[in-house]
């Protein structure tokens, strides 16, 4: 039998609970009429990049089918009468995912490399925009200095 990946975004208003039932609901279609449910995952509530039908998030599942083309036919019959999805994708592919889907195994290593939400700036020891210590204040010399006279002050005062 053909191999197929189908994601599909119900509304953002129905709760997770209602978003499984919704995929038990579909996942019985596809075995009713010969073919099977490999995977599903529900990858939560996600933002969409732009509003359809009045809305701005949605929540997201993927299901891996084995099932005839008459069954991904009537599967996806159903989801365009359903009020509570707004949008599903199903593509044939020559062989379903082992494992966690890419969605999922982002989500389980937290926010991996990208750093913190003050985007990096403790790494770089405070200079963050700050100016102190650096370049021209406004006495004239590069060092925030007063010139070279200073320098030679110091060290004659040493001598």
């Amino acid at each position: 039998m053909p191999l197929y990946e189908n994601v599909f975004i119900a509304r953002q208003d129905v709760s997770s609970q209602q978003v499984e039932a919704m995929t038990e609901e579909f996942t019985k279609m596809v075995t009713d009429n010969g073919g099977s449910v490999e995977k599903s995952e529900y990858w939560g509530v996600r933002s969409l990049t732009y509003r359809i039908k009045k809305n701005r998030k949605g929540h997201y599942v993927l299901m891996n089918l084995d099932a005839p083309s008459d069954a991904v036919q009537e599967m996806e019959r159903n989801m365009r009468l359903h009020e509570d999805i707004i949008r599903y994708m199903t593509v044939r592919v020559e062989e379903l995912e082992e494992g966690p889907s890419v969605m999922m195994q982002s989500r389980g290593g937290g926010r991996g490399g990208r750093g913190g939400r003050d985007g990096g700036r403790e790494r770089d020891g405070g200079r963050e925009g700050g100016r102190e210590g650096r370049g021209r204040d406004d006495r004239g010399g590069p060092d925030g200095g007063a010139g070279g006279d200073e320098t030679d002050n110091n060290s004659s005062a040493e001598e």
